[in-house]
């Protein structure tokens, strides 16, 4: 599997580490950037990232950032990306069993390694269960596609 990563200075060890981490385990990674713990704004490398999930380069995505919040909000702009930010074993499993996330925004400061990697396994072994959730991603991609098809705003 083709994985999209990308961090901020906060969150480039724990990138760094985790793109080892999706190496053993057999997947392709691309990385987005950052090159450095140096600071750097978020955005410029959630972007390209995000992007590439929804533009076919990549399966999935994985940001990393002090919080991840900064990752998942710019995340969440580009249109066709489920980001979630979760910080348990618990919330990656329901973000894509539930909400069938594409783009996985992890919170470099709080997380140890190991359950970076327990997240990670759970997260891209966990397949979109469907049924009821369906309806609830179907009403997203509504209310993605008229804001931006909005001519009044």
């Amino acid at each position: 599997m083709k994985i999209a990563i990308a961090s901020d200075h906060r969150g480039f060890q724990t990138k760094e580490r985790l793109k080892a981490i999706l190496g053993e385990m057999g997947h392709d990674v691309v990385d987005y950037g950052s090159d450095s713990d140096r600071s750097c704004d978020y955005t410029d490398f959630a972007a390209p990232a995000a992007k590439a999930v929804v533009g076919g380069e990549a399966e999935y995505g994985i940001l990393l950032c002090g919080t991840g919040i900064g990752m998942s909000l710019t995340a969440n702009k580009i249109k066709g990306v489920r980001a979630a930010l979760c910080q348990c074993e618990l919330t990656a499993e329901l973000s894509r069993r539930h909400n069938d996330a594409n783009v996985l925004c992890l919170p470099a400061d709080l997380l140890s390694d190991e359950l970076v990697r327990r997240m990670v396994e759970v997260w891209l072994g966990t397949a979109f269960e469907g049924g009821r959730h369906s309806r609830r991603l179907e009403k997203l991609a509504k209310l993605e596609a008229e804001q931006n098809t909005c001519n009044d705003c």
